[in-house]
């Protein structure tokens, strides 16, 4: 076995130990902190180098594991292990480098933060709980790391816990995905159940495996579902939870209130990731079947993720936070993530994973540098005019648009928007997919048109007048800042991580163009080939067309409505809103769905745990009472018969006993005279008895 296979654990377990180290730190470590976490993600790194080129010079060498076992529980050894193969060999490449980007981003952006230390410890540990998701062979491995991760999203998104918002976004994140984890662990416990291991990759006993896949295919449960979609379906639930699938996105818009570099780190290479990255990795049970047509477990998840894609980019049109339209535009693609997986398989979900990793963690911390820039600033309505005063975060959120819009050929986000595209559009399904990822596209071209003319065009509307406006005394603000009229370029700890970003934004997308398709034979471990003849095939031409099509009327539409009349003031009313303000409005507060969950099922969970709180209080503590009562009283009665009939008895007793142990020893003192009397004194009574007992 080759050393980087045996010793895969340190890539997660360098972040982690960094993590443990920085928990010991005083406060005011912040150097070491800040030298730990980032020096453990430089290992990790190299050692994911060493993976990856392990693999790429070794594809013939199939899935590669490490298992051992953990416990056992009477003749059964409960096993985990970590592998290695082209997805993981990828993803930890991806996880690593954008995290290590990121980390480094975080000591300028945190600079003046008091808590610099216990954030550096944290994003240690979230990172690491990342690539522990990544190289597990084990569902249970990959549960105990994903249930990390959802402690420490907890623990970044409510870092700055003073604030009400953020102390309630955290909760929010941690109850909702805790939702779809119940589902994760039910269709673990039935995989188990049914295939009696949780190792995916075991010398053909693994529960991903020809043999388990067969028999979880063949065999039926409820509504005719197979096993294997059944229990698919169920962890569906977990991954629509982190990766913030309808209907359990709304954790993911909230998680804003968190410091940008974790919402990038959420955003971009961790968290909403995960979701994505679990699928890919049971693939091959939520495609097992018996027939040709696709299973009801790939069925779910691609329309899920249609309805995500379209749902979220509508609310992005409508919001005015920064980072909320990156939030919801996060949403969208991971919808057009999960539909790329239902539709095309593991390469075409994944290539759009990977070249989003790299464009939406450029513009969560161009967002960031903005904000920064800004001192706090987040309403983009109070922006405008930022090129001419941060030209360098304006070049580098130019592209990260650019290439989340899918801008035709020069932008990674084109390539795999694409494939997503055209899978959907070959889907023997239905073509409703492929018209929804389409106008999907259309909206993310406008919305985020609209956020570039608002942010850095025009003039600056950051005077302190417009803060008078009480509609808008709420904005949002790093409370490490405070609001200043004139902005500023963000310093090159910052900036050097976003034009790294902004060159893997555009370049990455060459990995995976028909011409060349290297990710996907790297997936598939098949030797890649250069042919432009790749184009001709049937659909491929019309697809870019009508996508390339789509994103320019997209951009035409936000320079329609936000580009030709700069925005005056802050004040100022949105085009869109003006022109739809009923609808705007419905968008502007996301469907109003936080609204109706507040008042249907958190209102009736708070009306059950009233139900649950009274019968509580007088049913069964009425019944417990009642008992010790019970209980009460007939210790009561025993106490009395005890007191008053077998106490008196006993002691009366004891006292004439006591009463005739005296007397008697009235006649015990020890002297022969006394004793010498008594005998007379018998004798003359047993003579006279005698004497008259004769007379008679």
């Amino acid at each position: 076995m080759n050393w980087i296979v045996k010793n895969l654990w340190l890539i997660p377990a360098l972040p982690m130990f960094a993590a443990g180290i920085g928990a010991l730190l005083k406060q005011r470590s912040r150097v070491p902190a800040a030298c730990l976490a980032i020096g453990s993600m430089v290992l990790s790194f190299l050692l994911s180098l060493v993976a990856f080129a392990h693999v790429l010079g070794n594809r013939a060498n199939g899935i590669e594991s490490f298992n051992f076992g953990w416990f056992q529980f009477g003749n059964e050894w409960l096993k985990l292990g970590w592998m290695l193969d082209p997805l993981t060999a990828v993803m930890l490449l991806m996880v690593s480098f954008v995290g290590l980007l990121i980390f480094v981003y975080s000591v300028g952006y945190m600079h003046d933060d008091e808590n610099f230390t216990r954030f550096f410890c944290f994003l240690a540990l979230f990172a690491g709980a990342m690539l522990g998701v990544v190289i597990a062979n084990s569902l249970l491995l990959l549960f105990m790391c994903w249930e990390i991760v959802g402690l420490t999203s907890y623990l970044l998104i409510g870092f700055w816990y003073a604030k009400p918002e953020a102390a309630a976004a955290a909760k929010k994140a941690f109850i909702v995905t805790r939702i779809g984890d119940l589902g994760f662990l039910l269709g673990m416990v039935w995989l188990y159940a049914q295939s009696h291991t949780l190792l995916f990759y075991d010398a053909g006993a693994g529960a991903l495996e020809s043999a388990s896949l067969t028999h979880l295919a063949a065999r039926t449960t409820v509504l005719g579902l197979s096993l294997a979609s059944a229990i698919g379906i169920l962890i569906f639930c977990g991954a629509a939870g982190k990766s913030g699938q309808v209907p359990l996105h709304v954790w993911l818009p909230d998680a804003m209130e968190g410091p940008t570099p974790v919402s990038a780190l959420i955003h971009a290479a961790t968290m909403v990731a995960a979701g994505v990255f679990l699928i890919a990795r049971i693939y091959p049970l939520m495609a097992a079947t018996v027939s040709l047509t696709p299973t009801v477990a790939l069925q779910v998840v691609t329309w899920v993720g249609a309805i995500t894609a379209v749902f979220a980019a509508l609310i992005a049109v409508g919001q005015y936070d920064i980072k909320r339209i990156l939030a919801y535009s996060t949403v969208s693609q991971l919808g057009y993530m999960m539909m790329g997986l239902g539709v095309g398989g593991v390469a075409v979900g994944m290539f759009h994973l990977i070249t989003h990793a790299f464009f939406k963690a450029l513009l969560f911390l161009g967002a960031g540098s903005v904000i920064h820039g800004c001192s706090g600033e987040q309403d983009i309505r109070r922006m405008g005019g930022l090129r001419k005063y941060m030209p360098i975060t304006f070049l580098v959120y130019a592209v990260g648009m650019l290439a989340l819009c899918g801008f035709p050929l020069f932008f990674s986000g084109f390539w795999s928007k694409d494939a997503i595209l055209h899978a959907a559009r070959d889907w023997n399904i239905s073509q409703a997919p492929f018209y929804m990822g389409a106008f999907g596209a259309l909206l993310t071209a406008f919305y985020m048109t609209r956020q570039v003319y608002y942010v850095f065009a025009g003039n600056s509307r950051l005077a302190a007048s417009s803060h008078d406006d009480p509609q808008l005394a709420a904005h949002f603000e790093d409370p490490a800042h405070h609001v200043a009229a004139h902005p500023h370029e963000s310093p090159a700890i910052m900036t050097v991580p976003l034009m790294i970003l902004a060159a893997f934004a555009m370049l990455l997308g060459l990995i995976g163009t028909p011409a060349w398709p290297w990710f996907q034979s790297f997936l598939d471990r098949q030797q890649p080939i250069l042919s432009f003849a790749a184009f001709s095939a049937p659909g491929i031409i019309p697809v870019m067309l009508s996508s390339s099509t789509i994103v320019i009327l997209g951009l035409i539409l936000g320079w329609y409505f936000y580009g030709r009349k700069p925005i005056a003031t802050a004040e100022s009313p949105d085009p869109l809103g003006k022109l739809q303000p009923q609808i705007f409005s419905i968008l502007g507060h996301a469907f109003y769905v936080d609204a109706f969950y507040g008042a249907t099922l958190i209102r009736l969970n708070t009306i059950w745990s009233r139900v649950c709180d009274w019968f509580d209080r007088f049913v069964w503590n009425g019944a417990v009472q009642t008992i010790s009562y019970l209980f009460l009283g007939v210790a009561w009665i025993d106490s009395s018969f005890d007191t008053y009939v077998v106490n008196p008895s006993f002691d009366g007793g004891c006292a004439s006993v006591s009463r005739g142990g005296r007397i008697l020893s009235l006649f015990q003192g020890g002297r022969i005279q006394s004793y010498l009397r008594m005998i007379g004194l018998a004798l003359v009574a047993l003579v006279i008895f005698l004497l008259w007992g004769a007379k008679r």
